[in-house]
């Protein structure tokens, strides 16, 4: 079982689950949230991710044999079979639309164009270099998918915590497929590095950052948050900016730190933030 949460990286659930409950708290405001939606909102999210990051390594495992970063992943390693792999894929798809459907029918019949959306991710990147935003558009439903889980309905407001989490998400997958930048090149793979070099990646990675922190100012706005959540935002920045400064040009050795490390206290602020915020408007 290990293998599998190796596979997956299961603790990079944390980049985007965040988003996902930020957005329930915001439902709450006019929907009462229980204890079962928040777990099959869990459910949905670990499921859906299981499988998209299971089907990525299917995908890219011709790849992977050949990449020395990535020849010792479970599936070019013989660690796991093609076919259980394509089993967990499978299983925990099927557990995707099951927590979906808990969640309401029209999260149910959404579930199936949203496994499609995860899935093509995949492919993206054999034929076009904004594979990023697309990826960041990808992860970029689960907010939206928790408000519909919650209310039964989409709403506008809630797009400005799906692009902060888009551009935050393309932002940051940018800086990681710098240290891919030969290796792509050589496979004929695109990316943002690959087509402009790494100086211009880590520029046009930053600009993206901006406006995601644009994003998350605007839900300050929008949503009329208080001063904790405004806090929250100029923190968010703060950590966005430390990210790019210990990501250099010629020196990628603190990627690994800006991407896990960084990026994970992003999300978890963001989370705490919004919480806290929503409590003490509740309270006043």
């Amino acid at each position: 079982m290990c293998s599998y949460f190796r596979m997956i990286k299961f603790s990079h659930t944390l980049f985007a689950l965040p988003f996902a409950f930020s957005s329930a708290i915001l439902a709450w405001r006019q929907t009462p949230v229980s204890l079962k939606d928040i777990l099959w909102i869990l459910v949905a999210m670990a499921s859906a991710r299981s499988s998209a990051m299971g089907f990525n390594r299917i995908t890219d495992a011709k790849f992977d044999a050949k990449n020395p970063r990535t020849l010792n992943r479970e599936i070019p390693a013989g660690k796991i079979p093609l076919t259980s792999a394509i089993f967990f894929v499978t299983f925990f798809s099927c557990v995707f639309i099951f927590a979906s459907a808990m969640l309401g029918k029209l999260c149910f019949y959404l579930s199936f164009p949203v496994l499609v959306i995860l899935f093509f991710y995949s492919y993206t990147k054999r034929f076009t270099s904004l594979s990023h935003l697309y990826l960041g558009f990808a992860i970029s439903l689960a907010p939206a998918g928790a408000w519909i889980a919650i209310t039964g309905a989409f709403a506008w407001p809630i797009l400005l915590l799906s692009l902060a989490l888009m551009t935050y998400i393309a932002g940051f997958d940018i800086l990681y497929a710098c240290q891919d930048m030969e290796f792509d090149k050589k496979e004929g793979l695109f990316s943002i590095p690959v087509r402009f070099g790494i100086k211009k990646a880590l520029t046009l990675s930053a600009i993206i950052h901006f406006f995601s922190f644009v994003f998350f100012f605007l839900i300050h706005i929008v949503f009329d948050t208080h001063i904790i959540y405004l806090i929250t935002v100029f923190i968010i920045g703060f950590l966005l900016v430390v990210e790019h400064y210990i990501v250099k040009p010629d020196d990628l050795t603190n990627l690994n730190v800006a991407f896990f490390q960084v990026n994970s206290l992003i999300s978890i602020t963001l989370l705490i933030g919004i919480l806290s915020d929503e409590l003490v408007r509740r309270l006043l």
